[in-house]
């Protein structure tokens, strides 16, 4: 894939207290049992931004995105969309959680298990613009995100098995964008998909960024994804932060030794085995 990528000379760091912030992540913990999932973790994320979250399995990333959407409860630390916090006790009735749930969407890697096997496309789509704006025509707006991600009205009425991978995912973005969430997390959403699917959908969510100002949170293993799709990355290990900054800066340059060895892993001409595991043992 070969999406241009943002020159850092043209786009300065922003100061992180001070710019204007979607979501606000402050001082996260989360223990379960004698494992810190998440340990003292803090980032923001720009009106409009993409921020990647890096890491091997158990680092604390997807932990981290439960937490933000509201699927875990953070032991301490706080949450705030627009400089509200959104806090997991606040508002349990109906109208809080709703008002929640369009703030921040979530898309997950496997759409099949997130979609009713028993509900068409069109009717997934009816449903949750009704329970979010009850009592108006839904028709149109239907028709809207149906083309927004690529899909019309063949699969419209189709049940998700009757889909490809890419276009369930397809269908789960949809579904996501129709309460016009202030920040959309996507939890490995390209993961399961084939390498030229992955290009499509990538290519989808950036001109769908462009179009509607909404924040993407990536949580993913895949450097090409953070590479192509993220102004700015975060690297968790061990449910902490060790690195963060501008994508291609940090991509560039890594200064901490576990993101140079993430870089290194990645299957090149020359690639040394043996000099990558001895580099993870001495971590």
């Amino acid at each position: 894939m070969t999406s241009p990528q943002p020159d850092p000379q043209l786009r300065p760091e922003p100061d992180r207290k001070t710019a204007g912030a979607v979501l606000e992540v402050v001082d996260l913990r989360r223990t379960y049992g004698s494992v810190q999932a998440v340990d003292d973790v803090s980032f923001t994320l720009a009106e409009g931004g993409s921020l990647g979250i890096v890491g091997e399995s158990g680092s604390g990333k997807t932990t981290t995105a439960r937490i933000i959407v509201g699927l875990e409860q953070a032991d301490s630390g706080q949450v705030r969309v627009h400089g509200r916090e959104r806090a997991h006790h606040a508002g349990r009735g109906r109208v809080q959680r709703l008002q929640r749930a369009r703030e921040i969407q979530m898309v997950f890697q496997d759409p099949f298990l997130s979609l009713d096997p028993r509900t068409s496309v069109g009717a997934v789509l009816r449903d949750t613009l009704r329970l979010h704006f009850p009592g108006t025509d839904h028709a149109r707006r239907t028709a809207e995100l149906l083309d927004q991600v690529g899909l019309g009205t063949r699969e419209s009425g189709a049940l998700p098995r009757q889909l490809s991978g890419g276009q369930r995912q397809r269908v789960a973005i949809a579904r996501a964008l129709a309460v016009r969430p202030a920040v959309l997390v996507l939890d490995e959403a390209v993961a399961a998909l084939d390498v030229s699917v992955q290009a499509q959908i990538l290519n989808l969510l950036a001109d769908i960024r462009e179009q509607t100002g909404t924040a993407y949170l990536f949580i993913t293993h895949d450097l090409g994804v953070v590479r192509c799709v993220t102004d700015d990355v975060i690297v968790m290990r061990r449910g902490r932060v060790v690195e963060s900054g501008r994508t291609p800066q940090v991509l560039a340059n890594p200064q901490h030794p576990y993101t140079r060895l993430l870089l290194d892993s990645v299957p090149r001409p020359g690639w040394d085995l043996k000099r990558i595991a001895a580099a993870r043992r001495a971590l």
